[in-house]
C-alpha cells in the first residue's frame, strides 16, 4: 500500500489524463447508421464518393437559356423543367421554364430569374401549347444563377477528417452525399458504481438513516453526455468481503471488458471507507487534492486477482463533490479521445461579495447570465438543488480569500452539464 498522495489540481488532472490516454488508446471502430452517429467521433478520414451538387442545377425559379439567344427579341417557351426529372437539351432560340434545383439542360448556360421576365410568370399548359413567347434581358453573364457540379464539394475531396465529432451540419453533408452508414470510434465502456449502506436506489423506500443514491444517476448522465457507454451496478455493500466479491462479479459482466471503472464514495478518512480499504492494495492510489469540493480522490490501474487490469477512478461521495470532480478532472481527460467541445470560459461581473477558504482551489457553483455571475449554494458539497440550478463554476485560486461584488471573475460555463 502506498502512502496517501497530496496533489495540486493540475497534478491530478495530469494523472487522470495519463490514465485515460492509456485506457482509451485503441477504442476500435464500428459502423452505424447516419441517424445514430450524432456526437460520435469519425473513425477515418472520409472522402466524397460523388460531387455535390452532382450536376449543374438552377439556383432560382426562372428561364434556362443560352446567352447567345438574348437580345434578339422574345424567345419561344418550351416545356418546363422540374426538380427531380431529366432535362431534354435546349433548342437554340428557345427558353425553358426551370424550377429551383432542377438540372440545367444541355445548350443552356444561364438562368434568368422569373422576376426579370416579361411577363413575370410562367405560362399555363394552354398558353404553352399556343406558342407562348417571353421577353428577357438583352444581356446576361454566362453561369449566372447556376449551381455548378462540385461547387460545394468535388468527388474525391476530403469531406471530414478522422476524429471529427459528428454534429448536425457534418451529418447533413454526409446525408447530402448519399452516405447512409459511417464508421465511428467505439464509445468507451464505463462501469459505474456507488458505495454506502446508507444509499437506496431512486424509487426505493428509505429506512432509518438512509438517503437516495443521486450519484449513480448524476454521473451516468454526465458520462453518457460525454459519449461513454455506461453500465451501472447500483450500490455495493460496505463490507470489504462483499464489496470485493460484488466488484469482481461486476467486472466480469462486461462482454468486451471495461475501459474505465468509476466509483463514488468510500475514499475519505472514515472508518467504513471500503473502496480505499480494499483497492489500496490492488494498484489504486488514494489521497487528497487541493480543491474544495472534491478533495478526496483516487486513481490507478486496478489489478484485482482474477480480473483483467483496468483503469480505476474514485470520486468522493457527496454529489456536488462527485460532479465537480467529473468536470474538473475526468471530462478534460476524455475530451481529446471523444472530441468533446471545450467548456467556454467567460468573464463575468460578480453580483455579490464572496469569501473563500485559503490553501485550496474553490470551485463555486452559480448562474452565468448576461455577463454576470450569481453564486449559489456556497461551499457545501451536498446541496443538489443549488447544483441543479447552476450553469457555471468560478474557480477561486488558493491565495484569494475575498471577492467583492462588481469584481470581474472567470466563469467556466457548463450549461446543463451535458
Amino acid at each position: 500500500m502506498t502512502s496517501p498522495f497530496r496533489r495540486s489540481v493540475a497534478g491530478h488532472q495530469e494523472c487522470l489524463r495519463e490514465l485515460a490516454d492509456a485506457a482509451l488508446l485503441d477504442l476500435g471502430s464500428e459502423t452505424v447508421r447516419l441517424r445514430e452517429a450524432r456526437g460520435r467521433r469519425l473513425a477515418a478520414t472520409l472522402v466524397a464518393p460523388r460531387s455535390l451538387p452532382p450536376w449543374d442545377n438552377s439556383q432560382m425559379d426562372g428561364y434556362a437559356v443560352c446567352t447567345g439567344d438574348l437580345g434578339g427579341g422574345p424567345l419561344r417557351v418550351v416545356a418546363p423543367i422540374a426538380a427531380g426529372e431529366a432535362a431534354p437539351a435546349l433548342e437554340r432560340g428557345s427558353a425553358a421554364p426551370i424550377m429551383t434545383g432542377a438540372p440545367i439542360p444541355a445548350g443552356a448556360n444561364v438562368v434568368i430569374p422569373i422576376e426579370a421576365a416579361v411577363p413575370d410568370r410562367f405560362p399555363d399548359e394552354v398558353q404553352l401549347a399556343a406558342g407562348f413567347h417571353v421577353g428577357l434581358p438583352a444581356t446576361a453573364e454566362a453561369g449566372a444563377y447556376i449551381r455548378v457540379t462540385g461547387s460545394d464539394i468535388a468527388a474525391g475531396d476530403t469531406v471530414l477528417e478522422a476524429g471529427t465529432r459528428l454534429g448536425p451540419t457534418s451529418l447533413g453533408i454526409l446525408a447530402g452525399l448519399g452516405i447512409g452508414d459511417v464508421a465511428v470510434t467505439r464509445r468507451p465502456s464505463v462501469l459505474l458504481l456507488s458505495t454506502g449502506d446508507e444509499l437506496v436506489a431512486p424509487g426505493g423506500e428509505l429506512g432509518p438513516g438512509q438517503i437516495h443514491d443521486a450519484n449513480t444517476t448524476l454521473l451516468a448522465a454526465a458520462l453518457e453526455a460525454a459519449g461513454c457507454t455506461v453500465t451501472t451496478v447500483g450500490v455495493l455493500d460496505d463490507s470489504p468481503a462483499l464489496f470485493t466479491d460484488s466488484l469482481r462479479e461486476a467486472l466480469a459482466s462486461g462482454e468486451r471488458g471495461y475501459h474505465l471503472v468509476i466509483s463514488s464514495g468510500g475514499i475519505s478518512k472514515g472508518a467504513f471507507d471500503v473502496v480505499k480499504e480494499v483497492l489500496a492494495t490492488h494498484g489504486v492510489d488514494f489521497g487528497s487534492v487541493a480543491m474544495q469540493p472534491g478533495g478526496p480522490q483516487g486513481a490507478g490501474t486496478l489489478a484485482l486477482p482474477g480480473c483483467d487490469p483496468v483503469a480505476f477512478i474514485a470520486f468522493p461521495g457527496n454529489p456536488v463533490s462527485a460532479f465537480v470532480s467529473f468536470e474538473i478532472f475526468l471530462r478534460p481527460a476524455l475530451a481529446e479521445h471523444l472530441a468533446l467541445p471545450a467548456r467556454p470560459t467567460l468573464e463575468a461581473r460578480l453580483v455579490e461579495d464572496m469569501e473563500s477558504m485559503p490553501g485550496k482551489l474553490q470551485v463555486r457553483r452559480g448562474t452565468y447570465r448576461d455577463g454576470t455571475f450569481t453564486p449559489l449554494g456556497g461551499a457545501s458539497s451536498h446541496l443538489l438543488a443549488a447544483l441543479a440550478a447552476s450553469n457555471a463554476f468560478i474557480l477561486i485560486d488558493e491565495d484569494t480569500t475575498e471577492l467583492a461584488a462588481g469584481q470581474i471573475v472567470q466563469t467556466l460555463v457548463i450549461g446543463d452539464g451535458s
